[in-house]
């Protein structure tokens, strides 16, 4: 029974984020990615009937899966690919279900996912090419500029066509919308004094409700500006050394990232947050439905919005090489990538200056605020504190998904070994993030 309710689950959910199949499979271990093995058996009976059958006739619509087996590393791997749902969802003995992270749900007690995939299978899977800006009155004279200052000429007669700014009905789309001379959507910079948002807001600053090619430039450029140098003061005896805050090239790589995957048919835009410490660059969305997390990782270029994507290729503001994530891990590591349900931040730590330890006179420091040695649970501890310094332990445990034990035991980890401080009473105090 629970696999026929999986098979559901998978089927919506591959429906869900645009992918045609979705897949279930015995013998990797599911955290590692281990081959461990399996004795799965799916030719066996289920109550006297091939178990096959059984899912078949349990299925409605019926939709097409199969089973492989295969032998990897000498032990054997089943894998049941599933075909997404098509005009309805798929159901299992007539209840409906979906996956919420790795496990799975009703629809019922998840109505917005209903709607939400009903939409889909309805229209299609939700692109910025096919779904209709709610700006009609759109005018282009900036992105001819732009264009123009690349050396590439727009033609007035095809430049809509060729750039895919229509939908099927000839309405303006997502994608005109934010090359239009207006977006509609703002890219703000927003500057805490301190380390978290609880600390006094120092400005905003804005580059946005303009052509998303010029908001882009004009938002890479300001990295510049805030990429302050720091001079070593600590040793006269030896020439002054000059530091920058962070690394530029990272930092430009993470931008056009966010505004490029940005799931702009949300009508929401990244977010950029400049701290003490840090810089925090948030996109909206996940990653691209045929992307893996280990190809994300090794740079494998599969784009969210795949005609921004060419466009931004062809004016030469990123390649389809994939460069990106690599130079952001070469200079942070994996720490600096963080995935929350409906979105990704990148975290770019500043360098501190370098020090001298008075105890043995070593230079220390010139070093990256990194998250060592934390598990996942630990790491979104960190972060659900710096975003709500106020918050509870029992809000941790919804947000996070563990038990309260578990929320207990790595928070006195986090505090013993120095990443988080309690300020003030349990009841009425907060937390503060140490690094």
């Amino acid at each position: 029974m629970a696999l026929g309710e999986y098979v559901s689950a998978i089927s919506n959910a591959a429906a869900l984020v645009g992918k045609e199949y979705g897949y279930f499979v015995w013998g990797v271990n599911d955290k590692t990615h281990e081959i461990v093995g399996t004795s799965f058996n799916p030719y066996q009976d289920y109550k006297c009937e091939p178990y096959i059958n059984f899912l078949n006739r349990n299925l409605n619509p019926r939709i097409n899966f199969e089973f492989a087996e295969e032998i990897i590393e000498k032990s054997r791997v089943v894998v049941l690919k599933i075909e997404a749902a098509k005009d309805i969802p798929t159901s299992f003995c007539k209840v409906r279900y979906i996956r919420i992270g790795s496990s799975k749900d009703t629809m019922e007690k998840n109505p917005r996912k209903e709607k939400e995939l009903f939409k889909i299978l309805e229209s299609g899977y939700p692109t910025i090419t096919n779904t209709e800006s709610e700006y009609q009155n759109l005018s282009f004279k900036k992105l001819f500029m732009y264009y123009g200052s690349k050396g590439i000429e727009l033609k007035k007669e095809t430049f809509k066509k060729n750039l895919q700014l229509l939908t099927k009905d000839g309405k303006y789309n997502i994608l005109a919308q934010l090359l239009s001379d207006d977006s509609h959507l703002p890219l703000r910079v927003s500057i805490f004094e301190g380390d978290t948002k609880g600390s006094n807001l120092y400005a905003i600053k804005e580059f946005g409700f303009d052509c998303l090619l010029y908001s882009l430039k004009n938002l890479l450029d300001y990295g510049d500006v805030i990429n302050i140098i720091q001079s070593d003061e600590t040793n006269r005896k030896e020439e002054r050394k000059e530091t920058q805050l962070f690394d530029i090239k990272s930092y430009n790589e993470a931008i056009v990232n966010a505004v490029l995957h940005n799931k702009w048919v949300l009508g929401i835009e990244p977010m950029i947050t400049v701290y003490s410490n840090r810089i925090e660059i948030l996109s909206r969305g996940t990653i691209a439905p045929a992307q893996t997390m280990e190809g994300f990782y090794l740079g494998e270029s599969v784009p969210v919005n795949e005609k921004l994507s060419e466009i931004f290729a062809q004016l030469r503001i990123s390649d389809k090489l994939g460069r990106g994530v690599p130079k952001i891990i070469e200079n942070y590591t994996k720490d600096a990538f963080e995935f929350r349900e409906n979105s990704i931040v990148v975290t770019i730590p500043f360098y501190s200056n370098r020090k001298v330890d008075n105890k043995n006179g070593n230079k220390v420091g010139n070093n990256l605020t990194r998250k060592h040695g934390l598990n996942d649970t630990r790491k979104k501890i960190i972060s659900e504190m710096r975003h709500n310094p106020n918050i509870t332990k029992a809000e941790l445990v919804i947000l996070i998904g563990v038990s309260n034990t578990a929320i207990d035991n790595n928070i006195k980890y986090l505090r013993e070994n120095g990443y988080i401080e309690r300020i003030g009473e349990n009841k009425n105090g907060s937390w503060k993030v140490l690094k």
